[in-house]
C-alpha cells in the first residue's frame, strides 16, 4: 500500500468522489484508510450513569483502492512510483513530475 497518514489524497469512487483529504488512519491488514471529512457516518452512544445518549459523527474507513495520492508540488492527482536513493533508502516519488512525496527528504 503506497498511501501513509498525513498524505493528501483524493476520493475516486463511492459517495464522496472527488472530494480531497488528509488521510488520518491507515489499516494495511484490511487495506483501508480514513480520511478526514470523507464517509461521515453518525454512530448512536447509549446513555450512560449521568450522561445522555448522543449522536456522533466520524469518519468511517474506505478501501485505500478509491483514494489517489495528491502530490504536493504539482497538485495532480497521481499514481506513485518507487525510487533508491543514494543513500540507498527508497523514496515515494511522483509519476507525473518525478518529485519526492516524502516530507523530509532532501534529495541529493
Amino acid at each position: 500500500m503506497t498511501v501513509k497518514t498525513e498524505d493528501n489524497v483524493i476520493v475516486l469512487a463511492g459517495k464522496d468522489k472527488g472530494k480531497q483529504g488528509k488521510v488520518i488512519k491507515v489499516d494495511r491488514k484490511n487495506e483501508c484508510v480514513v480520511v478526514e471529512k470523507v464517509n461521515i457516518i453518525k454512530k448512536h452512544i447509549k446513555k450512560q450513569q449521568g450522561q445522555p445518549g448522543q449522536r456522533v459523527e466520524m469518519e468511517a474507513p474506505i478501501n485505500a483502492s478509491n483514494v489517489q495520492v495528491v502530490c504536493p508540488s504539482c497538485k495532480k492527482p497521481t499514481r506513485i512510483g518507487m525510487q533508491v536513493s543514494k543513500t540507498g533508502k527508497k523514496v515515494r516519488t511522483c509519476k507525473k513530475c518525478s518529485s519526492s512525496l516524502e516530507k523530509n527528504f532532501v534529495k541529493n
